[in-house]
């Protein structure tokens, strides 16, 4: 018998959710970012020589930002499966095909030993990475925030996105271990090798722990209504088998959801470009424009990731006391000075202070991160929740974190100075300031029911209004869904 949203989940029953949630997303971050990081430091040397290093590190960056462009089609194929088959079915393919891919890459010849023929093969493994996250991200959030219950889903829906930081500190340890113990010619002969082939052994480990998860309890209850409805409505018996014809999900979210896809966009365009500005373009700017060790840069992530890693779910649980929009702004928020702040301390060139730079970012975009999936799930209703979700989220991915590092780059080699930069950085937050402060709030929604019927406005945005006592949140019918859309 399948358990509504509504009735809260045994405690080991969640914990035993978000544990594989939260390893397997961060094995796929890993894998993604290991990518980011080496395109940084390695590749643009193996599969971009150039007499320039920007150039290369730019033309290595136009395939990083080549996994994002497929994440929106992993996001349509996987979002589409699993709002018709389930979650659980499609987060386990999904590791498999990450992982997979990126450990093709620690095998693959390079620009010396074939030719053009070693960034072509590069390029297309990267596809196959971004369209396996597309998937990713939807059902790991899913999963977690329809088993979560309603009080405290912000605080359970956090853990897969502590995944992010988990994946990059696992990738950034690694490579910076390796910097560590090996010269910079072994480095780039064969240790970098070492971490895309560890992926192999982290996949296996990935899948012996997500197999063991639970079906969404709301899909199932979903799945349930839907044949039970159909079987009504042809006359049958009860439970009986009946074939149900709908429009795939996708074009259900883009007929009746298109204001929700565009909040989940500008909710995570803030979010995402200063995340890869912090993470990824920062190796750049301290080991090319600073011309210091890539240590330095490599270390200050990784001081500023394990920070992120333990305060995202932090944010999460605050989120289920205050909103979902109050806390992301105050990230949206900081992240719009702040951003004129970090590289000034990054150009003093003092180590401290770098990591001080990066540190503080990753708890303003924690901010925007921690909410972020109990906000976006929130949003759609059970039968499109993953295509959604992910569609949302994954085009923003685009626009936000795919373009940011080939940007600041760009704007970098023009200026060469960071003001520009920063100004980039700053605008995009300051569009998650705009589009959250317009957006409804979703935290309490039930997620079994349609529209945000049983949600609880947070005091702080609409002032403590009780739902049970007819404030708007507790509208149903037609003027529920209405207020769950932006503008409603």
């Amino acid at each position: 018998m399948s358990v509504p949203s509504s009735t809260p989940p045994r405690r080991g029953n969640i914990g035993r959710i978000v544990a594989a949630s939260l390893v397997g997303t961060t094995i796929e971050w890993y894998d993604f970012f290991l990518y980011g990081s080496a395109a940084a430091l390695v590749f643009n040397k193996l599969f971009f020589p150039s007499s320039d290093p920007l150039v290369g590190t730019l033309l290595a960056f136009l395939t990083y930002a080549v996994g994002f462009a497929a994440r929106p089609l992993g996001g349509i194929v996987f979002g589409h499966y699993g709002d018709k088959i389930g979650r659980k079915k499609l987060l386990v393919f999904s590791l498999l095909l990450m992982g997979g891919a990126t450990f093709a890459m620690g095998l693959l010849p390079t620009h010396a030993t074939i030719g053009v023929g070693a960034p072509i093969l590069l390029t297309v493994l990267r596809l196959v990475q971004g369209f396996a996250l597309g998937g990713e991200w939807g059902g790991a959030i899913l999963i977690v925030s329809e088993h979560g219950g309603d009080k405290r889903r912000g605080f359970w829906a956090s853990w897969p996105q502590a995944g992010a930081p988990g994946g990059n500190l696992l990738a950034t340890g690694v490579l910076a271990l390796l910097a560590a113990v090996q010269s910079d010619e072994a480095f780039l002969a064969w240790g970098w090798r070492i971490p895309f082939l560890l992926s192999g052994v982290l996949v296996v480990i990935g899948l012996w722990i997500r197999i063991s998860v639970e079906e969404s309890p709301v899909f199932l209850e979903a799945q349930r209504k839907a044949a039970d409805e159909a079987a009504r409505a042809a006359g049958a018996t009860k439970g009986a088998v009946v074939e149900v014809k709908e429009a795939a999900p996708v074009v259900q979210v883009f007929r009746k959801s298109w204001r929700e896809v565009l909040v989940a966009i500008g909710t995570r365009f803030g979010e995402n470009v200063s995340y890869y500005i912090l993470t990824a373009f920062v190796l750049v700017y301290v080991t090319v424009h600073l011309e210091l060790p890539k240590s330095d840069a490599l270390n200050a992530v990784l001081i500023g990731s394990a920070v992120h890693f333990v305060t995202i779910p932090l944010w999460g649980a605050l989120s289920d006391r205050l909103g979902r929009r109050p806390v992301t702004q105050i990230g949206a928020i900081g992240m719009v000075g702040w951003a004129f702040a970090f590289f000034a301390l990054l150009d003093t060139e003092s180590f401290p202070v770098i990591a001080v730079a990066v540190t503080v970012g990753l708890l303003f975009h924690g901010a925007m991160y921690g909410p972020q999936a109990a906000f976006i799930s929130e949003m759609f209703d059970t039968k499109v929740r993953y295509s959604g979700a992910s569609m949302g989220s994954q085009l923003a991915s685009i626009i936000g974190g795919a373009l940011a590092p080939l940007i600041a780059v760009e704007l970098l080699k023009d200026y060469d100075s960071s003001v520009p930069v920063s100004i980039y950085l700053s605008a995009a937050a300051l569009v998650t300031v705009v589009t959250v402060w317009i957006a409804k709030e979703t935290r309490g929604r039930d997620l079994s029911k349609d529209g945000l019927v049983g949600s609880v406005p947070a005091p702080a945005v609409n002032g403590g209004a009780d739902p049970a006592k007819g404030s708007p949140a507790s509208r149903t019918g037609s003027d529920a869904k209405d207020s769950a859309r932006l503008g409603g």
